[in-house]
């Protein structure tokens, strides 16, 4: 019995209660031998030749078996009709592309190939830059400088959600984006409100903010989604274990990487029954947020599977713990070539959004990666 024998009676026979799951592997670029070998993931520049198909029943992967990508198609109308469904709708997830995002300003963000979020705390805790951007003229110049150097968005966070931190009055929220929005309003700059907190999405509603990100995925306010639903504004649902007071006490996944992907997924159905479009989620697997350094690595080497999802995926890892845990304990601030090792690789897995506090090393890595990856499509000796 060959491999795909192997794989096709292992699928048959799933019980109704697993649970189906498609991660593209095989990743890299056309094979100048057989293009025909490859797709193209979720409309970006990384290309998977291979996907790796899981079966989960209750706790434990059942199943566990990986196949060209020419045969997927017959693999999936070979399985049980409960499965069929839900394993077609993934497939055509990691194959088509992700629809671009209107930002205002006349700015569109295109997820063809990376793009990079500018990280702007105006908070004095927070991990890496706090108290850095509290004069609200550093922090404009600072937005400014960071559009010059290639980000896309401007990400603007007024209260800490790092590891132990209290939460914030929504009206001093307000006062600190206030100080720094009167200072952009005459240089449009394309920004995203980073908060929890109904209040502050509706005063940056009336801001011209371009995507809300909210690290509780819009659970911490009852009435988030339906402020983010009748607004039709893009949203960042970011998954989180516990609250940042105590997300890094004794965090615990029966796997964490399907744990995750299952929480995302339970999310974008319930912000699409409140009315918010798939076309408008962008997926953030939340990494260093109720995470162990096993936790986060077990995420980022799997981080394709997240596209089966449907949406585009953002990667924040910037300065974050992990990195320091895997080298020296370097301190935040120099933490940049561990934080781009990673942009790297999320990049190779498809990864369409990084927010980033290092936004010109970021934009420079990742257009090197990006020439390389177009150089790899052209034939030798053109």
């Amino acid at each position: 019995m060959t491999d795909l024998d192997h794989a096709r009676a292992s699928l048959s026979s799933l019980p109704e209660e697993a649970r189906l799951y498609l991660r593209p592997t095989g990743l890299g670029c056309v094979p100048a031998h057989d293009p025909s070998a490859v797709r193209r993931l979720a409309g970006g520049m990384a290309w998977f030749g291979l996907v790796h198909i899981i079966a989960r029943v209750g706790r434990q992967r059942r199943v566990s078996v990986v196949a060209p990508v020419g045969e997927v198609e017959a693999l999936i109308d070979g399985l049980p009709a409960a499965h069929r469904e839900r394993a077609g709708m993934q497939w055509r997830n990691l194959l088509k592309p992700r629809p671009a995002l209107d930002m205002g300003h006349g700015k569109m963000l295109s997820f063809d190939r990376p793009a990079v979020m500018g990280i702007l705390n105006v908070t004095p805790d927070s991990f890496s830059d706090g108290g850095k951007h509290v004069d609200a003229q550093v922090a404009a110049e600072t937005a400014w400088a960071m559009m010059k150097a290639g980000a896309a968005i401007i990400d603007v966070g007024a209260e800490s959600t790092r590891p132990g931190a209290k939460p914030v009055w929504e009206g001093d929220e307000i006062e600190r984006m206030r100080l720094l929005l009167e200072r952009l309003a005459h240089q449009p700059v394309p920004w995203s409100a980073d908060t929890r907190k109904a209040a502050v999405m509706r005063y940056a509603l009336g801001q011209g903010v371009g995507i809300i990100n909210d690290v509780s995925a819009l659970t911490y306010d009852p009435e988030a989604v339906k402020v983010v639903a009748s607004s039709g504004i893009p949203v960042v649902l970011m998954h989180h274990q516990g609250d940042p007071q105590t997300m890094q006490v004794s965090p615990a996944y029966d796997d964490a990487l399907l744990d995750v992907y299952d929480w995302l997924e339970a999310r974008i159905d319930a912000c699409e029954a409140a009315g918010i479009a798939r076309g408008k989620i962008i997926l953030d697997p939340g990494i260093g947020f109720g995470k162990t350094v096993r936790h986060n690595l077990e995420i980022l080497n799997g981080l394709s599977l997240f596209h089966a999802l449907g949406c585009p995926i953002l990667l924040g890892v910037s300065r974050k713990r992990f990195i320091a845990a895997l080298s020296r304990e370097e301190p935040a601030t120099e933490r940049l070539p561990g934080s781009l090792a990673i942009a790297v690789q999320g990049a190779a897995q498809g990864v369409q959004m990084f927010r980033v506090h290092d936004v010109p090393e970021t934009v420079q890595a990742l257009k090197v990666w990006q020439g390389m990856q177009d150089a790899a499509l052209m034939p030798p000796g053109m």
